[in-house]
């Protein structure tokens, strides 16, 4: 039995610039309602998981109850990690212009309100924050997370009744 030589591994190309921005995010639903914060991109309106990047030393959870406070005018306590999505924006994409591309890491939460009242952020990035039925989520644009934080909390929910 003759053996042929494995084929060299092709290299992987370069990367050129980019950036990374990790975020925390809060998925917080409540008797068939699902609580969003919404950001204004060019010509558009997005919904997202309250939640935002993480600040130099603070960590995914302390960035996570931070963002819902600032973004919905409500504390929260983290009841669970969902899981880590990743996304890839394109340079011209950016909303800030900054030139390269981003690679977005979301680390998503189950979370509850603890207090407070709902208002949008007063100063910051999102501009409004609202309660949205879950069956009318097809009728709002909403950020990718969104949807994947959904099935990661169903999956997490069928595993648990096993």
């Amino acid at each position: 039995m003759t053996t042929r030589p494995a084929a060299p591994a092709a290299a992987a190309p370069e990367p050129g610039p980019f950036q990374t921005r990790a975020g925390a995010y809060a998925l917080i639903v409540s008797e068939g309602r699902i609580l969003l914060s919404s950001w204004e991109g060019p010509g558009e309106v997005v919904w997202t998981l309250p939640g935002g990047g993480l600040e130099p030393g603070e960590s995914p959870e302390e960035a996570c109850r931070r963002e819902v406070w600032e973004e919905t005018g409500h504390t929260s306590e983290l009841t669970g990690l969902l899981g880590v999505t990743t996304g890839l924006i394109p340079a011209e994409r950016r909303l800030r212009g900054e030139g390269v591309p981003l690679l977005t890491v979301q680390i998503l939460y189950t979370a509850r309100l603890t207090g407070g009242v709902l208002r949008p952020e007063v100063g910051g990035s999102s501009t409004d924050a609202r309660w949205f039925d879950l069956t009318a989520l097809d009728e709002v644009r909403t950020a990718t997370w969104v949807a994947r934080a959904l099935e990661l909390a169903a999956q997490r929910s069928v595993g648990d009744a096993a």
